[in-house]
């Protein structure tokens, strides 16, 4: 009975060991969104980097009054969840994006909070091996 129980409770460090591994490989990579806000278009490309549960990397925005590039903070991963924050400077003032998200397939459902002033629900697709286009709605490249 004894060895049952160690190999039930082995095969449970296993499996939380796995479910990081494939957290890891869910999340890292190149993400697009594209969504309409109070400021207008935006197009979105979001870098992720993972190390465990950690995450780094870069959201690339694109909107009407200019590009900006600026490298996330506080990323965390959860399962199958994400947390991260843009550190966006506007017009002289400093703007704390909140992303919280949950991963389901190709795509990253995202709740975006941007400092007092708005949220949003935005969805981020996955961008695949040989996809260049930054619209999030344009088919892949073909050969």
């Amino acid at each position: 009975m004894r060895n049952y129980f160690i190999i039930i409770v082995l095969a449970m460090f296993a499996l939380a060991f796995i479910s990081v591994g494939c957290a890891e490989d869910s999340f890292a990579g190149k993400w697009k969104a594209q969504f309409d806000s109070q400021i207008g278009q935006q197009k979105y490309t979001f870098e992720f980097k993972v190390d465990g549960t950690n995450v780094t990397g870069h959201a690339i925005g694109e909107r009407s009054m200019g590009t900006n590039d600026i490298e996330i903070t506080e990323g965390k991963i959860n399962n199958d969840e994400i947390s991260f924050v843009e550190p966006l400077k506007l017009q002289d003032n400093d703007v704390r994006i909140e992303y919280k998200g949950k991963i389901a397939g190709d795509e990253i459902k995202f709740h975006r909070k941007v400092g007092d002033f708005a949220e949003y629900d935005i969805v981020a697709k996955r961008v695949k091996d040989g996809e260049a286009s930054s619209d999030t709605n344009a088919p892949p490249a073909k050969p």
